[in-house]
């Protein structure tokens, strides 16, 4: 199966918004507990989450996965630091690209592969403003136009 599919539990849909993505990862994560039970239900939010190198490995944080309801005592901190599960090949080149000014390492969809939980990040350089008010402009734009050609296919 390619990377990035699968079931796809929660996406971060603000990274496109806010960062140029040039190059995207397939990691595993570190999981405790009934995490794995929590994130199958969909209890999982990415939106301020972000990806940090820290002693030559890979951690997600800020990441907030719901305790899981019947968990009880069993249950985890929601915005505990994971461990993310990379190639030392792939974490040198995130070292090496990371260390460029304005590139950072934003986690984008969270998806269930062959029974393990997967997290697709990307390495990203952040968008200035107008870069956003132009890719805005741009959906709009074509957004208008698959209209306007829906509207001409009715007739």
């Amino acid at each position: 199966m390619p990377k990035g599919e699968g079931k796809q539990v929660a996406q971060n849909k603000k990274a496109y918004h806010d960062y140029f993505i040039e190059e995207t990862f397939e990691s595993g994560i570190v999981l405790q507990g009934t995490e794995i039970k929590s994130i199958r239900a969909g209890k999982i939010n990415l939106r301020d989450s972000f990806a940090k190198i820290e002693r030559g490995e890979v951690y997600l944080h800020n990441a907030h996965i719901s305790p899981y309801e019947q968990g009880n005592r069993y249950n985890h901190d929601p915005l505990r630091t994971r461990k993310l599960l990379l190639h030392r090949k792939q974490i040198n080149k995130l070292i090496g690209e990371t260390k460029e000014a304005g590139y950072t390492i934003v986690p984008l969809r969270v998806y269930l592969k062959n029974g393990f939980a997967k997290v697709l990040i990307g390495l990203g350089r952040g968008k200035k403003q107008y870069d956003k008010r132009e890719d805005l402009k741009k959906k709009e734009a074509k957004r208008d136009i698959e209209r306007a050609f829906r509207d001409r296919q009715k007739m």
